[in-house]
């Protein structure tokens, strides 16, 4: 109900408001100077305008069209924009094919992955990770439900970044890995059945924003903790940020178990490791160590963090570090007696401003650093970081981009391709001429394409591997404007396709496709490398398989059963079975077809049950039967003919007495 003597405030005002903390920040680099108008050059090619009309422009619905996606706005140097609809290059795939890549969707916090095709774009499934699906069980059936708990018990994730595991620099097809920021988790998914089997809660960190496995192979998981906080967090220090930190962790890509951390100064951001097996580069932010956005805001550098992982390893080794619930951390602020001799553990490169991403390059010479604040990306050279005394010193490149650049992704053929959150734009850019160019040139642009509106992250076809594709690029942008139908205030996301055509071709938007917010990133794999099973191989888990012949009731306690049951087409093993008021019922369930994409859906809905079970699966679930009565159970997949006539009962008896 709206209290009519509460002031609301106008839309404008807001819009406003935002503006001038925008201007404060970016002021600070850009040093803009005001035009005869009274606006504000931005330093962009060919672009002068009011800066209050154009923050309105990309904050007010639909207004974005008039100025993002306006090429006349770029007309000048630095690559022409381009509108494009789609008109040239097909990505339809015929009923009966196939898409040539997996594309992995991180979910946001709905805390699932979704598996999109490529070129089509079309959702071929999505993958519970850090949430409870009830169509397929996850996180009711006993063994989803404990890895939910064991990992924090938590309700929701805010699922990240996806990172799949590598042998010899590129995708092997076993698992991938994906972070939840919110609850400092990181989650194994296994590609054979594109089903979560591991989630580990890693300890001392509140949040994990950046994920990478450490290339060319996968021999850790690495986890960005983004959140200063107090070591231990047990109430100590609560008001000092001074004696906050945040912490790098490392995970054991086999047992999911954290082997080490090392503390940091400032927050720390999103990662990505080079070729080699040596660095792990990480954004960060706050070099202030404030908490308030002025604060964070204050400083026109802070310092992107280039992790020694083998010397790291030999620190460890060498008992240099304290124990924190179990866990080493080791010291790796600036001021660290292991950051003073010939080898520092972890280099502190300062880069304009709040760099929000780290991309390395598939030749794994360069790290690409955006700025976010700043309208650069630095270049960092790997190869002089471990000879240069000063870090700094291998900064080889900072190509002046546009407005907001979050992140770089590449096509394989010396290109990188910009995310512009503020300009609205992917801009392709020579990597060599950017080394070569002096620093802020434009030169080394070569295209605007124009996007809508905002986009976050910028992935190109297997562009983290070290022989990507190139063919086509996503663009993920976080708002959808006039774009579609409109369906309430919450608009889905937009997920744009973009054709590159291996990088010698002009960029052309082909496709816009909503999304449910708010996707984060995603990878992609071509289909050759990935082998999902068609069926369950009843050798890869440990649930014993259920026969017709072994179906039936055991009592295993004075108020306990274990109901064995199979199901095929039409039928359950058990038409009926009976229990007692108050028993804990243990129902194991196999599928016993040998054929793709029959399943069967085992349902009680007046005890909370309700899951999947694939072809040579077995699945189990526990719970009580506290209330006498007949209780049906039903298939709640459609699968057959007589799906409908698909039931059995189960027969609760009430208590004695």
């Amino acid at each position: 109900m709206h209290d009519d003597t509460a002031e609301v405030r106008d839309p404008t005002d807001v819009v406003d408001e935002y503006e001038e903390a925008l201007d404060s920040v970016l002021s600070d680099v850009d040093a803009p100077e005001p035009d005869d108008d009274g606006g504000v050059s931005l330093g962009l090619p060919g672009l002068s305008l009011n800066r209050r009309d154009f923050v309105k422009a990309g904050v007010a619905a639909g207004a974005m069209g008039a100025v993002a996606g306006c090429s006349s706005l770029n007309g000048g140097g630095g690559g022409q924009a381009t509108e494009s609809g789609g008109g040239g290059v097909d990505h339809s795939v015929a009923p009966g094919e196939h898409d040539e890549y997996y594309g992995f969707w991180s979910g946001g916090h709905s805390g699932e992955l979704r598996v999109i095709g490529i070129p089509s774009m079309r959702e071929l499934t999505r993958i519970p990770v850090f949430n409870t699906d009830c169509a397929s069980g996850y996180g009711y059936t006993d063994d989803t439900k404990q890895l939910l708990e064991d990992s924090g018990g938590y309700s929701w994730g805010d699922n990240h970044h996806p990172n799949l595991s590598e042998t010899d620099g590129d995708y092997d097809g076993e698992y991938l890995y994906v972070n939840d920021k919110a609850n400092g988790r990181i989650a194994r998914v296994n590609l054979t059945y594109f089903e979560t089997d591991a989630i580990t809660d890693v300890p001392n960190m509140q949040a994990i924003h950046g994920c990478t496995v450490l290339s060319p192979d996968t021999k850790y998981v690495f986890g960005n903790g983004e959140f200063r906080a107090p070591l231990p967090n047990d109430g100590r220090d609560l008001d000092d940020p001074d004696s906050y930190t945040a912490l790098f962790a490392a995970v054991d890509p086999e047992s999911m178990e954290t082997q080490w951390q090392v503390k940091v100064d400032g927050n720390l951001d999103i990662n990505d490791s080079g070729k080699e097996g040596r660095w792990v580069i990480a954004s960060a932010y706050n070099s202030e160590e404030a908490t308030s956005i002025q604060g964070m805001t204050r400083d026109d550098r802070d310092d992107v963090k280039a992790f020694d992982i083998p010397a790291i390893e030999q620190a460890v080794e060498n008992g240099n570090y304290e124990e924190v619930n179990g866990i080493p951390i080791v010291d790796g602020t600036k001021e660290s007696p292991l950051n003073q001799g010939d080898r520092p553990i972890v280099k502190y490169i300062p880069t304009p401003k709040s760099p929000h991403c780290v991309e390395v390059e598939p030749n794994g010479d360069y790290a690409m650093v955006a700025g976010k604040l700043s309208p650069t990306v630095t270049i960092i050279d790997l190869n002089k970081l471990p000879e240069v005394e000063d870090p700094a010193d291998a900064v080889v490149g900072r190509p002046r981009v546009g407005l907001g650049p979050l992140h770089t992704t590449f096509d394989g053929n010396g290109h990188a391709y910009t995310s512009l959150f503020i300009d609205s734009q992917a801009v392709k850019w020579d990597i060599e001429a950017a080394v070569e160019a002096e620093e802020g040139s434009e030169e080394p642009i070569i295209e605007r394409q124009d996007v809508h509106y905002n986009p976050g992250h910028i992935q190109a076809l297997e562009a983290m591997t070290t022989d990507p594709d190139g063919e086509w690029l996503v663009s993920l942008n976080k708002l959808s404007k006039d774009r579609f139908l409109p369906v309430g205030p919450i608009m889905p996301d937009n997920d744009q396709l973009i054709h590159i055509g291996q990088g010698e071709k002009e960029m052309e938007l082909v496709a816009d496709h909503p999304a449910y917010p708010e996707p984060h990133d995603c990878v992609f794999a071509h289909k050759d490398k990935i082998d999902a099973k068609k069926v369950y191989d009843p050798e890869d888990y440990e649930e014993t398989y259920i026969t017709e012949e072994a179906s039936g009731v055991e009592r295993t306690g004075e108020n306990s059963v274990h109901v064995k049951m199979t199901t095929k087409r039409s039928e359950y093993g058990l038409p009926d079975f009976t229990v007692q008021e108050g028993d804990e019922v243990r129902l194991t369930t196999t599928n016993i077809e040998g054929i793709q994409d029959i399943i069967h859906g085992v349902a009680i809905p007046e005890h909370d049950i309700n899951y999947a079970v694939a072809p040579q699966d077995t699945r189990e679930v526990t719970f009580t039967a506290d209330e006498p009565g007949v209780y049906w159970i039903y298939c709640t997949f459609f699968c057959s003919a007589l799906h409908l006539e698909m039931r059995s009962r189960m027969l609760v008896e009430p208590a004695e007495g």
